[in-house]
């Protein structure tokens, strides 16, 4: 192995003798329960979305939030949980908030002071604030990480079950922002800028269950995806800058790496069809695709394409043998996914952080400041419409789809987009 994988340590906690039994997820199909939805690929099972609306038309309703946020919103059954975070009188408090998704009012709002120093400012790189993170559900308890103040579990009455400090959030120069995600009775959190670690959690207790190190995480901040390889066996990938690396989910060790084209910063989440992974990603922008299932460095013989362009902050999805994305520049790219070929571009103007959604065959892409544009997801990229709320603050946070309601969040307000 590379000389840049020998920090690379695994550490186990006796809680590893808890049985590896999957978590029952009761809540309904409907629920979209974490980060890029029930799939954690931005794709949404919904036929009745509105393509249109406005401030007067197809918004059932808009609810105030108590703090700005780039996080995106979650729905478990009747509930939408968003978190957010506000500074007074010098003090940062974040927020997990609870709105009932009939009235569009809050039911219930818990804040976690912070901890330790808070040293970002907002500056260039750090505008995302402190609520980058988005929540996780399984149907009974909401989890959430909320950087250095540690990882929080919630009942869905807001009551507080456990908490766990993963480190000081000092590590990487624009803090943190990878969301967790559930498997099987284990929360699994990047805590790249706390303590530049993953780690698995006992969902029950909070307590430990294994934790990787690897220098290599300071720079990313990459939500992790799960997958299944050929031969049935679950492996948990992440991208950090110039590699994606795929980690078994129930130990922590490592699996396999390739190079990528994704430098500097590791932000977009992998994305996969079969056997095939898709990343993008980095300052510069690039892509590539490999096979999973691999074993130590398969660079050499698993990566299938790989070149420049891609997206700096937000992910991209699978639709009919391409993938679709919008850059934080304000292009929507569709390329070809069996040979790297972008095969259009399309200038929409704006900037965008918040990651496409693709509802039947349309994508929904969010931009931070110039409203929500819908595009058929063909390779023309054909606009259907452009759709402007008077709010102007920073919309930042991907779209939750649940149930004919598109859920957005702004810096200010929580928006029910529903047929009228």
């Amino acid at each position: 192995m590379k000389d840049r994988h020998t920090g690379y340590m695994v550490c186990y906690a006796c809680c590893l003798m808890i049985l590896l039994q999957a978590t029952a997820y009761i809540s309904s199909a409907a629920d979209w329960p974490g980060f890029r939805g029930p799939n954690r690929d931005g794709i949404s099972s919904e036929s009745d979305i509105p393509t249109v609306w406005s401030d007067t038309q197809n918004v059932a309703w808009k609810c105030k939030l108590p703090g700005a946020g780039f996080s995106s919103p979650i729905v478990v059954g009747k509930q939408i949980v968003v978190t957010c975070y506000k500074m007074e009188e010098g003090q940062l408090k974040r927020y997990l908030v609870s709105v009932d998704r009939e009235l569009g009012k809050i039911v219930w709002s818990r804040v976690v002071p912070a901890t330790g120093t808070v040293n970002r400012g907002p500056g260039f790189g750090t505008r995302h604030g402190h609520a980058s993170h988005t929540p996780v559900s399984d149907g009974k308890n909401v989890y959430v990480l909320f950087g250095s103040s540690g990882v929080f579990a919630f009942d869905l009455q807001g009551n507080q079950l456990w908490s766990a400090s993963v480190g000081s959030e000092n590590a990487a120069m624009f803090g943190s922002a990878a969301s967790p995600i559930l498997y099987k009775d284990r929360l699994i959190v990047t805590a790249a800028a706390e303590s530049e670690s993953i780690r698995a959690l006992d969902c029950m207790t909070g307590k430990e269950i294994w934790k990787t190190e690897a220098g290599d995480l300071s720079r990313s901040y990459c939500t992790p995806s799960l997958v299944t390889n050929l031969r049935g066996d679950d492996e948990l990938l992440i991208s950090v800058p110039f590699e994606v690396w795929s980690l078994n989910p129930d130990t922590g060790t490592l699996l396999w790496y390739a190079e990528t084209k994704v430098d500097t910063n590791a932000v977009p989440s992998l994305v996969t069809q079969g056997e095939i992974a898709y990343v993008i990603g980095g300052r510069s922008g690039g892509r590539t695709a490999m096979r999973i299932g691999g074993q130590g460095d398969v660079t050499k013989s698993s990566v299938i394409w790989s070149t420049r362009g891609g997206s700096y902050v937000s992910s991209p999805v699978i639709y009919q043998g391409h993938l679709y994305w919008c850059n934080d520049r304000g292009i929507a790219y569709c390329v070809d996914i069996t040979t790297g070929r972008e095969v259009t571009r399309k200038r929409l103007g704006g900037e965008f952080y918040a990651s496409i959604v693709l509802i039947e065959d349309r994508l929904y892409a969010v931009s931070r400041f110039g409203g929500t544009f819908v595009l058929k997801a063909t390779p023309e990229l054909k606009q259907i419409a452009h759709n402007r709320l008077s709010d102007t603050s920073d919309f930042s946070g991907s779209p939750a789809v649940s149930d004919g309601q598109l859920i957005l969040r702004s810096d200010t307000y929580l928006y029910a987009i529903e047929a009228d």
